[in-house]
């Protein structure tokens, strides 16, 4: 029998995040057929923003190592004992936007952001320029990353994502669509 239930757990994870404001699109899941290594991929955005251009993509990794390392631990402990909170799997959750015509300065941006992630969900901001064509001006995507590990004592007690962190995705999801018609805007000069 399965210590922790991860489907489940992915599962909940979308339930939550739809009640605290995010459209759910779609889900993947990946398996290693060598390693055995998996990832659940879930592709969300902020219910006003269903034709915008912001999309949050969430990943969590799950090494099978540290899985069968927590089952291990568990099973060795009597009924209602708890192992060391050493296991971890992560979670990554980054935010896409399109080629942007009047791309943001990143260093506003990564302090804007910060204001709004917290020290609790540290934000990466980074962006990636691209030339379609020899003969065309580059273009610019953003993306700004938060990683979290997840442990996974608080996964089987279904706590690893408090409602507090996803109201701060949902913040920052909603700061980049309010600020992505300017950057995106093609009359804007």
């Amino acid at each position: 029998m399965a210590v922790i239930d991860v489907a489940g757990f992915v599962a909940d994870l979308k339930d939550h995040a739809v009640e605290h404001g995010f459209h759910v699109h779609d889900e993947r899941h990946f398996v290693e057929s060598y390693s055995l290594r998996q990832t659940w991929e879930v592709d969300a955005h902020p219910e006003e923003g269903c034709e915008g251009p912001v999309d949050l993509y969430l990943a969590l990794e799950i090494d099978p190592r540290v899985l069968l390392g927590f089952e291990d631990a568990v099973i060795e402990l009597a009924d209602g004992e708890d192992p060391p909170d050493r296991f971890f799997f992560p979670l990554v959750f980054t935010w896409g936007l399109p080629p942007l015509r009047h791309p943001p300065d990143l260093l506003v941006l990564a302090t804007d952001l910060a204001g709004i992630g917290g020290p609790d969900l540290p934000l990466e901001v980074s962006a990636i320029d691209s030339i379609p064509e020899a003969t065309e001006a580059p273009e610019r995507a953003l993306r700004v990353v938060a990683r979290r590990h997840l442990s996974l004592l608080h996964i089987r007690d279904g706590d690893a994502v408090t409602c507090e962190l996803l109201d701060r995705c949902l913040a920052v999801s909603r700061y980049l669509l309010e600020r992505s018609a300017d950057w995106l805007d093609e009359y804007r000069d």
